[in-house]
């Protein structure tokens, strides 16, 4: 008896086109807040809309940072193949390596504890509690997460440069200094609350003003991907 048609396998994603898809998915991961309609929201459904903002906050950081991982892996991937073509590998090692390690980094953060769900149960049983010690974790996520992407950029501007694409380097003072964390856990406590408001409002803004900066580059980037052929 005949046995079963053979399927053949699915082609293999090229690393040109795994950027252009991690660029095209930003609207996946990367959530933008608009404060005043978020609090509008929370105030008319007696703060049950809060709940899905803190939601959004743990979630759209983690899928940021894996959709980051995945674009500036696959670009490094295309300047290694590049380089090989031009016979310039060797040259740009130290690059590479220097690459890599920040994206170790990257790497690392995608096993933090950062399961939205999870975090927004906790938020329902602890209330307050539980999103000051998030706010404090997503504060450290997005310097952590900053410092290494502008690191992993910065060489590969380095390498599509020596390879005959240029791209800007990142601004370097972009990365955000930490919170006074103990200063706002008083003024937390102190003013009742209210001052969370104002908290909830630096967690939208300044991850929103991240993700406009990448989606600039992410257009140069795909760019230079794009003339390599």
């Amino acid at each position: 008896m005949p046995g079963p048609p053979q399927m053949s396998a699915p082609p293999q994603m090229t690393a040109a086109e795994r950027v252009r898809i991690a660029a095209r998915r930003r609207g996946e991961s990367d959530y933008v807040f608009s404060y005043w309609s978020a609090l509008g929201w929370t105030i008319l459904t007696l703060g049950i809309y809060g709940f899905y903002v803190f939601y959004q906050l743990v979630r759209r950081m983690r899928d940021h940072n894996a959709r980051r991982l995945e674009l500036l892996d696959a670009a490094t991937t295309v300047a290694w193949e590049q380089a090989g073509r031009q016979g310039l590998q060797q040259e740009l090692a130290p690059s590479f390596d220097r690459a890599a390690g920040h994206m170790a980094v990257l790497r690392q953060m995608t096993g933090d504890f950062r399961e939205p769900v999870i975090w927004l149960v906790l938020a329902i049983v602890a209330r307050g509690i539980v999103e000051i010690v998030a706010f404090v974790l997503l504060d450290q996520d997005l310097i952590k997460h900053d410092r290494a992407e502008a690191g992993v950029e910065y060489e590969l501007s380095l390498i599509y440069g020596r390879l005959g694409q240029q791209l800007p380097s990142p601004d370097q003072g972009r990365v955000k200094g930490p919170d006074n964390y103990v200063g706002r856990i008083l003024a937390a406590i102190f003013s009742l609350g209210i001052y969370m408001f104002w908290w909830f409002y630096n967690q939208m803004q300044e991850p929103n003003k991240h993700f406009a900066g990448n989606w600039a580059q992410e257009e140069e980037r795909v760019r230079a991907v794009e003339a390599f052929g």
